[in-house]
């Protein structure tokens, strides 16, 4: 989406103002063909639970981000939310103050939903690898993709202390499976890029479920990035949240 795109939107207008310039905005993409909604996707009960969940976001200080961000930075984040065809109430995406800009960005879940609809994805499964786990997966010369060959675990190797690793299977509806593997290094770097720097309670005491979805994150982000509108999803002029690594 164009940084412009809600540039005609005032610092003075009102939350259901803005709300109703991002849902004008919409309608006019959408006449123009250049979103394609899902067909069950409520564009205005998009909108309207997002203005309500946007009433409990503070920033740092504190503060509600309807009253510290700029407006321009608030709709475009819900247009963003939007033509993603996503919804916060169904946890797949947050809206999170970085100084005065508001910015969106897609949560697990919101990466999995996108996934299966833009790239033909049916699931995708993340498993976690424990120290004494034998692991092993190879390549294919033609493709360069990989494959898990060996994972054999032991109820005895589950310990958040010893994870060395994750990796997740993406399903697609043609039969064809791709596999995208991470070790402990770099999970540990993905969650450096966040302002915790991976210090949240959440990575502290879930410490492999925050793996799971870093790894589904970073698998679903090729089939994604390689879709027709893969412009319109692209998450990568804002930071990485905390509560997705």
């Amino acid at each position: 989406i164009n940084k412009n795109q809600m540039s005609n939107v005032t610092k003075t207008e009102t939350p259901k103002e803005i709300v109703g310039k991002v849902l004008n905005q919409v309608q006019l993409l959408q006449g123009n063909g250049e979103i394609r909604l899902p067909e069950n996707y409520n564009v205005e009960n998009a909108l309207k639970s997002a203005q309500l969940h946007l009433l409990e976001v503070l920033d740092k200080n504190g503060k509600s981000v309807l009253e510290s961000c700029t407006t321009p930075s608030i709709a475009n984040s819900l247009l963003k939310m939007v033509v993603q065809g996503l919804s916060v109430v169904k946890n797949q995406c947050y809206f999170i103050a970085y100084g005065d800009k508001l910015t969106f960005q897609r949560s697990y879940n919101g990466s999995v939903a996108l996934a299966k609809r833009v790239a033909g994805v049916s699931k995708v499964v993340p498993v976690v690898i424990y120290e004494g786990d034998e692991f092993e997966f190879g390549v294919d010369l033609e493709t360069g993709i990989r494959k898990v060959t060996k994972h054999d675990t032991s109820f005895k190797n589950i310990d958040n202390s010893k994870i060395i690793g994750a990796y997740a299977v993406v399903h697609y509806e043609n039969g064809d499976k791709a596999t995208e593997i991470m070790t402990i290094a770099e999970i540990d770097q993905a969650w450096n890029q966040g302002p915790m720097k991976g210090n949240s309670p959440a990575h502290k005491n879930f410490r492999q479920e925050m793996a799971k979805k870093t790894v589904i994150n970073r698998a679903c982000k090729e089939p994604i990035s390689t879709s027709d509108d893969a412009n319109l999803y692209t998450n990568e002029d804002e930071p990485i949240s905390t509560r997705e690594m």
